[in-house]
């Protein structure tokens, strides 16, 4: 049985996800915890359900290679961005065209964007495979990978020297304005 009245949630069923893209150490999962909760959406973080379905990214790399795992995250990504949801993306997860695609058609796409200086503060001893040579690999793969997260974002915010708070507070009254 139905009434006319919306029940709470309704509304974030028709509301397109939030996808957080960016590189490694930008503060995509920090900001997406936080504006899901300031939201009352869903968050999901595409790293964190990899890992719970099949182990440390350390380990997948070594023993399976980059390809499993981008194609496990693949999976993540298309299984999390669904209406209403908030979702932080691995920084690699938009090298998967069907992922860009995904994004194009179904998703607000925000690009969370971060120094040189402050992400080396971040990537220290974090188990991240990819830059485990230090900062000059996060250089590179973030050059590598810019034109195609610019090319994605309607917006962009910088978590070099503002604070997460202010961010979430930004991105809140850009996404009410925008779903007006």
């Amino acid at each position: 049985m139905t009434s006319g009245h919306p029940r709470p949630g309704d509304e974030a069923s028709a509301t397109p996800p939030v996808a957080l893209i960016g590189p490694m150490a930008a503060g995509k999962s920090s900001i997406g915890r936080k504006l899901a909760a300031r939201l009352g959406r869903t968050f999901a973080d595409t790293d964190r359900l990899v890992v719970l379905e099949h182990g440390p990214i350390p380990t997948i790399f070594a023993e399976r290679g980059e390809a499993v795992f981008r194609r496990w995250e693949a999976e993540a990504v298309q299984r999390a961005l669904t209406p209403g949801t908030v979702v932080a993306l691995g920084g690699g997860a938009v090298l998967d065209t069907d992922t860009r695609e995904l994004l194009r058609e179904q998703a607000t796409v925000v690009l969370v964007t971060v120094d040189e200086r402050a992400a080396e503060r971040r990537i220290g001893g974090a188990g991240r495979p990819l830059v485990a040579d230090g900062i000059a690999a996060w250089s590179r793969i973030a050059a590598e990978r810019d034109p195609i997260y610019r090319e994605l974002a309607e917006v962009t915010v910088d978590t070099s020297r503002t604070p997460i708070s202010r961010l979430v507070d930004e991105l809140e009254d850009w996404l009410v304005a925008r779903e007006r």
